[in-house]
Formats: C-alpha cells, structure tokens, sequence
C-alpha cells in the first residue's frame, strides 16, 4: 500500500512497466517494476529490473490475472533490452514463469548470500555465464515502517490479517542455499 504510493515518485520506478488488470472497469491486479543492478567480480555494473508489487485482488485470485501481468510485462523488458528480472518471492509462484534461483545464475544478496525466495530470470539468455554477480536492490524498497505506518493513519482502519504465505515468504528469504 505504501510501497505503491512512493514508488511512482521514485527515481527507480519504470512508469512504461506499470500495468493494472481491470475486470467490469473495476482495477483487479496491478504490477509495478522499479530499476535494479547487478554487478561481478569485474566491477561491471548492469541495470536489471525488479518487479514488485504484483498483486490481484483476493477474489480475483488463481485466475490468471498475475500471470498474464507477469508475462506481459516480462515481455516489455526484454523488448526495453533489460538483460534479468530479480525479486524476491516464493518459488512456486514463480518458477512457473521460468524463474530460477540466483545461485543457479551466480547472482547473490548482501555479500554471497543465495537466499531460497531470490529469484531471477533471464531474459537474454547465457547473460550470466559463468561469472559472479551480485544484486543491488533500489532503495525504494527499503522504506521506512514507520513512515509506512503514517501513511496508513489516513484511511479508514482495516482489521490486519495474517496470512500463511507471509510465513511461508519469510521462511523462503531467510533459507540459503549452497
């Protein structure tokens, strides 16, 4: 919710990569991207992309909506000439749009790290070889909570619900591979 109103203002975001799914004339998914890097041994520096939000309304979901915002948009980059998509997200939602796992393109997080939810996809394929590659994520993603907790003050207040792929999502960032 925060994410998507500041991320629009961002020096990162990639407004061309911004879709909405509407269904009726109501918005039931959207996709945002925002730039990212990464960088090799060589000190070669290459913008990649992430993309993230993605989101489908609840009961919208297991439809076909985020996968058709997936593919369209992962078209778009490749056309744009981006090399990779980087996020971070369960694998099961995203193996099946051809994401891999860093380790498997030699691209870690904060020093060598493969974390089991970092997945990459390549969009020019053998990009990668055989190097070591390090992903640099943009800082709109690190905002700050409290600041996320403000914003949310201005609207009507919403019963928080917990849901299990948040746990299964942070037990796929802190699980490393290797």
């Amino acid at each position: 919710h925060y994410l998507v109103h500041i991320i629009r203002d961002h020096k990162d975001f990639i407004p061309k990569l911004d879709f909405v799914a509407e269904i009726d004339g109501e918005i039931v998914g959207n996709i945002m991207y925002a730039r990212s890097y990464i960088d090799n041994e060589k000190s070669e520096k290459v913008e990649t992309v992430t993309f993230g939000p993605v989101c489908v309304h609840p009961d919208h979901q297991r439809k076909g909506i985020g996968s058709k915002l997936i593919r369209h948009t992962m078209k778009l980059a490749y056309d744009m000439g981006y090399p990779a998509v980087l996020i971070f997200g369960d694998p099961h939602n995203y193996c099946t749009h051809g994401f891999k796992n860093g380790f498997d393109y030699g691209v870690s997080v904060y020093g060598g790290i493969f974390p089991m939810g970092f997945l990459v996809k390549e969009l020019k394929p053998g990009f990668f070889g055989n190097g070591k590659w390090e992903y640099i994520m943009s800082d709109v993603y690190h905002f700050d909570q409290e600041k996320a907790e403000e914003f949310d003050r201005q609207f009507v207040p919403k019963k928080k619900e917990h849901r299990p792929s948040q746990d299964v999502f942070s037990i796929h960032i802190r699980a490393r591979l290797q």
